[in-house]
């Protein structure tokens, strides 16, 4: 049995307008056959306060969906976010895309 996994890859700010954009994401991939999200923050350089909530609910929504969702490829200032809001134990995070598959494609 092979996983579904959707990858999403905001960029630059992860600010109020992007996370409308996220959540909109996240409804779509969840109407269509999928396992696994995992959002890559590769290319993401800053998330303020409505980006982390957008986060927090695309958590929600795949959890109740009853998919599993990760973060991988975050810089040291949404790292440090996560640690002061404690998100950092919140979500499952990879240091990059190679990570993440090893962690949780290689298992399956």
């Amino acid at each position: 049995m092979s996983l579904v996994v959707k990858t999403i890859e905001p960029t630059g700010l992860l600010d109020g307008t992007k996370a409308t954009v996220l959540r909109k994401q996240i409804d779509e991939i969840l109407a269509n056959e999928v396992d696994i999200v995992l959002i890559d923050l590769k290319d993401v350089t800053f998330v303020d306060s409505s980006g982390l909530g957008a986060l927090v609910s695309a958590l929600k929504s795949v959890r109740a969906a009853g998919k599993k969702l990760f973060l991988c490829s975050i810089n040291a200032q949404v790292r440090m976010l996560f640690e002061l809001t404690s998100m950092d134990r919140v979500f499952q995070i990879y240091a990059n895309r190679d990570e993440f598959n090893k962690a949780v494609l290689s298992v399956n």
